[in-house]
Formats: C-alpha cells, sequence, structure tokens
C-alpha cells in the first residue's frame, strides 16, 4: 500500500534520510529535480518550444531551478521565473547559483516573460509547506497561468492548495495543473473531488527517501496498487468444486426494480461465487430465472417487495439492498436480517435508506458488517458532513462506532475500516456514473466474502476489480455509452489483469 502521509511526515521524512542515509540536503534535492526532470523528459514537454519555471523562494522552488539547469544543460529553451525581493531559502539559493552558473536564463517577476500556447509551464513555487492562501505578486502570476491556454505541470503539489486541509478558491490563488508529479507519496487533497481541477492527473515520483522510516511510520490512509490486489487474489485449486467457493445469497428487486436484481446476480456469479441465490418478489422470480439462469431464485411471499427471509444457514454471505424499496414489510424484513445474520452482511441502496430512517438499528449490526453508500447516502446515515477532509474523519469514526467497514463510493471510492484506516481505490472513471454500477459493485463484493475472503480483502478486491472492469469497458465504449452491463461483462478480462495478464484487450 501506498502511504499518504502528513506534510509534517514528509517533512520528517525528508529530515531523517539526510540525517540518517546520510545525503547533503541539496544532494536529496537534486535526486528529486533529477526523477521529475527524467519524467518530464519521457513525454510532459513534447511540442514545446519553450518552458517556463515558476521558481519560489523555498524548496519546491530550489527543486524548480535544480529542473530548469537539467532542461538547459539538455538543449532545451528555458526561462526560470524567480522572485528577486523574496529571501531563498539555502537549497534553493545554492541552486539558483548553479543555473546561472550553467548559463541559464532568469526573469524576475517584474520582467517575466508572456506565457504562449508554445510553452510548457512549470510550477515550482510553492510546496505542500504551504500554510497560509496565496494572495498578492503570486496570486497573480497562479491567475495568469490559469488563464494561459497551454500545459501546466505542478511539482510536488499545485501551488496554493493545501496538503492536508481544505483549500479555499475564493480566500487564494491556486494553480490548476493539468499534471502533477507528487513527490515520494501522494497527497490526501488529491483524493477529494473539489480538488481534481487543481491536481489534474497526477502521478507520484520516487525520489528515493528513506525505505526504513516509510515502512515504520504509522499512517491512518493508504492508496491500493494492483501489487496489493494481486496478493490478495487467491488461486484455484485443480481440485475445486462449486461448493468450494461458497454459496452467496442476494436479497434485491422490488416492482420496476428487477433489473438491480439482474445486474447483483451476474456480477456476483463473475467474481467467482460457487453458487448465488437471488430472493426476490415473487413477481420478479421468472424474469430473473431467465435473465440469470446461472442464478438459483428464492421467491418471496409477495408479489412486488422484499417482506420475508429465506432460510439463511446455507449461505456464506448476504448481500442486500439494490432495488428493495422502502415499504415498511421491508423495513422489518431488513431489521430481522440484521438480527438474524452469523456470516458477512453487505448493506447497498435501499437497505441504508432504511438504515437511515431506523438509526438505532446501527448498533445492531452484525460485527464486520459491510456498507457501500454513495455520498448522499452516507450523510444520511452518519448526519451533516461540511467538506471532504470532515467526511473523512466523519467516516473514520463511524467505521470505528459501528464496527463495520464503509465503500463510500465516488472517483476515488475510500474503504474505511473499524480500526480507523482509510483505503483508496485508483481505478474507475467518469463512466461508472451510471444506473446500476452499484448494484454491480455490490454483487462482487458479495460473491467475494461468500467465498471466504475476509471483509477487507472483500472491499479492497471488490472495489479495484469493479473499478478496473469499468475502465477495460470505457477503453471499448467511451465513458458516455458505459452501461452497468459492460462493467460484467470485462469482468473476466479484469481477472486475467490481476492474474498476472497486462493486457486491456
Amino acid at each position: 500500500m501506498l502511504k499518504i502521509f502528513s506534510t509534517e511526515q514528509v517533512r520528517n521524512a525528508d529530515a531523517y534520510t539526510i540525517a540518517n542515509e546520510p545525503i547533503a540536503s541539496t544532494d536529496l534535492m537534486e535526486r528529486a529535480a533529477t526523477a521529475c526532470y527524467e519524467r518530464i523528459k519521457a513525454g510532459l514537454n513534447k511540442d514545446f518550444k519553450r518552458v517556463l519555471i515558476y521558481c519560489g523562494p523555498g524548496n519546491n522552488g530550489g527543486d524548480g531551478l535544480a529542473i530548469a539547469r537539467m532542461l538547459w544543460r539538455d538543449g532545451t529553451d528555458v526561462v526560470a521565473v524567480v522572485d528577486a525581493e523574496a529571501e531563498p531559502t539555502p537549497d534553493n539559493s545554492i541552486n539558483l547559483e548553479r543555473y546561472q552558473k550553467s548559463g541559464g536564463i532568469t526573469a524576475t517577476l517584474s520582467e517575466k516573460p508572456a506565457i504562449t500556447t508554445d510553452d510548457l509551464v512549470i510550477d515550482a513555487i510553492f510546496g505542500s509547506g504551504l500554510s497560509k492562501p496565496v494572495k498578492g505578486k503570486w496570486a497573480d502570476i497562479i491567475a495568469e497561468i490559469n488563464e494561459s491556454k497551454t500545459i501546466v505541470v505542478s511539482i510536488d503539489i499545485p501551488s496554493g492548495l493545501f496538503a492536508d486541509k481544505p483549500s479555499d478558491p475564493g480566500a487564494g490563488a491556486i494553480v490548476k495543473a493539468d499534471h502533477t508529479l507528487s513527490l515520494q507519496f501522494p497527497k490526501l487533497a488529491f483524493m477529494f473531488a473539489e480538488n481534481d481541477e487543481f491536481a489534474g492527473l497526477w502521478e507520484v515520483i520516487d525520489i528515493g527517501l528513506h525505505k526504513g522510516l516509510i515502512e515504520s511510520e504509522k499512517s491512518k490512509d493508504f492508496m491500493v496498487t494492483l501489487d496489493d490486489i494481486r496478493l490478495i487474489v487467491k488461486p484455484r485449486k485443480k481440485f475445486s468444486h462449486k461448493g468450494s467457493y461458497g454459496h452467496a445469497l442476494l436479497i434485491t428487486g422490488s416492482q420496476g426494480k428487477t433489473g438491480a436484481a439482474v445486474l447483483a446476480s451476474r456480477a456476483c456469479l463473475r467474481s467467482g461465487a460457487g453458487l448465488v441465490t437471488a430472493h426476490v418478489p415473487s413477481g420478479s422470480a421468472g424474469i430473473l430465472q431467465t435473465a440469470v439462469p446461472e442464478a438459483m431464485v428464492s421467491a418471496d411471499i409477495w408479489e412486488d417487495a422484499f417482506t420475508t427471509l429465506p432460510q439463511l444457514d446455507r449461505y456464506t454471505a448476504i448481500g442486500c439492498g439494490p432495488g428493495v424499496g422502502l415499504a415498511a414489510k421491508s423495513q422489518n424484513a431488513l431489521k430481522l436480517l440484521i438480527q438474524e445474520t452469523q456470516v458477512p452482511l453487505i448493506l447497498d441502496a435501499d437497505a441504508l435508506n432504511i438504515l437511515s430512517e431506523n438509526k438505532t438499528w446501527l448498533g445492531f449490526l452484525p460485527q464486520g458488517t459491510i456498507l457501500t453508500p454513495h455520498p448522499k447516502e452516507f450523510e444520511r446515515l452518519a448526519g451533516k458532513i461540511v467538506n471532504s477532509f470532515d467526511r473523512l474523519e466523519v467516516l473514520r469514526k463511524f467505521s470505528a462506532r459501528f464496527r463495520c467497514y464503509v465503500v463510500l463510493k465516488g472517483a476515488n471510492t475510500v474503504i474505511a475500516t473499524p480500526r480507523g484506516d482509510c483505503y483508496f481505490n485508483p481505478t474507475g472513471n467518469p463512466g461508472m456514473a451510471t444506473g446500476g454500477s452499484g448494484d454491480v459493485l455490490t454483487g462482487i463484493i458479495t460473491g467475494l466474502a461468500a467465498q471466504g475472503y475476509s471483509q477487507l480483502e472483500s472491499c479492497l478486491l471488490g472495489v479495484y476489480l469493479h473499478g478496473l472492469a469499468g475502465d477495460i469497458a470505457a477503453s471499448k465504449s467511451g465513458c458516455e455509452a458505459l452501461i452497468a452491463g459492460d462493467i460484467i461483462e470485462k469482468m473476466g478480462k479484469a481477472w486475467k489483469i490481476l492474474h498476472g495478464e497486462r493486457k486491456h484487450n
């Protein structure tokens, strides 16, 4: 897992590396600049006639000056724009001197060149240690950068964006980067929707901070990687049979929402569950039996709603909620399900809406229950949310209080655990913002839990697999044309990638 460190932890990691590698601070800056330079040369500066690097007086500006020197030496037309009136940090000053001795061109803020569409702009103004909104002359520079029509690359973090707390664009200027090269660690701010317009496409650049410190330093926030997920996947044994992979129960559907049952059941089967039974209103049984012949059907005594439970002791995991509706009889049946379930329980959609109307039931959820809300559903469960940083802390406390796992769906779906840890998922795309996508996820997680994956493994693997299948589907159909059924159809290819096959076609 990629740990997401706070700004203070990153500063400590820098200091620890300098003291214990040991390495001079200027050499560590050189290492970081070299990694960024190589990434820029690998593709980010193609088709540009000139590179403008805006360098603040701090160490972020020092990184920018070192990058400018490297680009200048290989023949790139570079101008480093500096603040001649500000007192630079020692390492910034050293790199300015090195750049000027190499023959590199500098310009002050008052004589800076105009930005053209033939330029690549590199933002190295302020790093993640920024403590207050950007105003004054640098705010004017940032406004000019944002108004330009050229590509902008930010070093470590877009200048003006806070890494560990909410940023207010109305209080100070923030660079709107197309690409961000985040040094060694992701930034927590990158995980949230309101910062997408600033961070753009971001990636982590390894700058070689001390591995021992990174391993020992504790974190509550993580970014999931493909390698992590591959370690979770269990290989299938030659002599296994359908009984080896569990029996999943899905309680889904109501009048007009049988499609939710179909999607969840298909996804559950594609997740690898040995047996899948869908409990649906009796009026939906024929539809489901025809649409998903591989699934067994348990028919409710009511024609159009979920009102009764089948015998539960034959199942190894239970998912409930997609399309079940909010009828009083359904609410009573859900309460009984919560009281009687002895196996992993996954609650989604209308099951969550019922819980939000009966919040005292949250205290009776079986330990380790998995909830899969979207942000509005979570807010109905947990109360008013101020901003994304606040939502994360509310989520962390909610999971710990009710001893449950919460899969908060979104662009970087986050999985919160009863221990207070949060795992951000990197897969998925805007095309998955379509009806039925959540039903598919419920089916996948239920199917994995039925096979014996732990609750955390089911969440991590299920969310990653769901997003990866969506990415493969989007690569074929485009985001606009993607529908929930496409995600299910591409799960086989996603599984192959998780088993080591890297092609998406």
